[in-house]
């Protein structure tokens, strides 16, 4: 019987007595053939492991969401069998599917191209840029984070913005609270907020879904989740204030995700 990811993993992390018992690209020539599941896995919906990292023939419970939105959980067996003959781009979501052979469609997700914001430039998807709508910063942790960022690493300042492929609410751009476009990571410093209410419950949702438009364009994620927030991508870390040794945390992030040679030529 199929099991949930993270049990599933936890297993074969016993059974191969290692703490990554598939490295990442292990079975990356197995899923080449499926290119549409590939855009529809997500590491931060499951657990923060890769596709690539996952045996096609896997008896594990993965979720899913297709272009238009819909999350739904299937093996990678199901998935790979989902389209049988057709050639309907449909069939490789079960929502999608139903829709196009008779239920009524519901409303469209995404903002018609009239009402996108027009100050967005016309840049190449995954650059870097000042705009003039992204918010001011939120908090003073969130500048203290950002000064200590900098003086501990050289990275171009005066950016707020990353361009995106899919629309963001009413935007072809998202705001990162800080960008570090050399190593093209994006910084969020995360709270509950005065309220207990940033970052949790519906809110949720668009914090993941900001994170995978910017992982489409090359971008990769460093959530600081403060006060009881839990991880929600594979390179978050856990601080209740901006201290040294947060940053010593960052950098060893950053190095994870580019490389320690890349990251310590730009070291302050």
């Amino acid at each position: 019987m199929p099991e949930q990811v993270e049990a599933w993993w936890a297993r074969r992390q016993s059974s191969k007595g290692a703490t990554t018992p598939y490295p990442i690209g292990a079975f990356r020539d197995a899923w080449m053939p499926y290119p549409v599941l590939i855009r529809q896995y997500h590491p931060d919906l499951n657990f923060g492991i890769v596709l690539s990292q996952i045996p096609p023939a896997a008896d594990v419970y993965l979720l899913w969401q297709c272009e238009s939105g819909h999350l739904f959980a299937a093996t990678p067996w199901e998935q790979r069998q989902r389209p049988g003959r057709s050639r309907r781009r449909s069939t490789w979501c079960p929502e999608c599917s139903m829709e196009a052979t008779g239920r009524p469609a519901t409303a469209p997700r995404r903002k018609p191209a009239a009402d996108l914001c027009p100050k967005t430039p016309s840049l190449a998807v995954g650059a870097s840029f000042h705009s003039e709508c992204a918010p001011r910063p939120a908090s003073a942790a969130e500048e203290l984070l950002r000064q200590k960022l900098t003086a501990r690493l050289n990275f171009q300042s005066g950016v707020n913005a990353v361009r995106v492929a899919q629309p963001f609410f009413t935007h072809l751009e998202v705001w990162p609270d800080i960008l570090i476009p050399e190593l093209m990571v994006a910084i969020e410093y995360d709270t509950t907020g005065r309220d207990g209410l940033e970052h949790v419950g519906t809110r949720e949702p668009v914090d993941r879904r900001k994170d995978r438009l910017l992982r489409r364009t090359g971008w990769e994620v460093v959530r600081v989740r403060g006060g009881k927030l839990h991880h929600i991508g594979p390179f978050d870390v856990t601080s209740a204030t901006v201290t040294g040794k947060l940053i010593d945390r960052v950098v060893d992030r950053l190095c994870e995700i580019r490389g320690d040679l890349i990251v310590n030529s730009y070291l302050a």
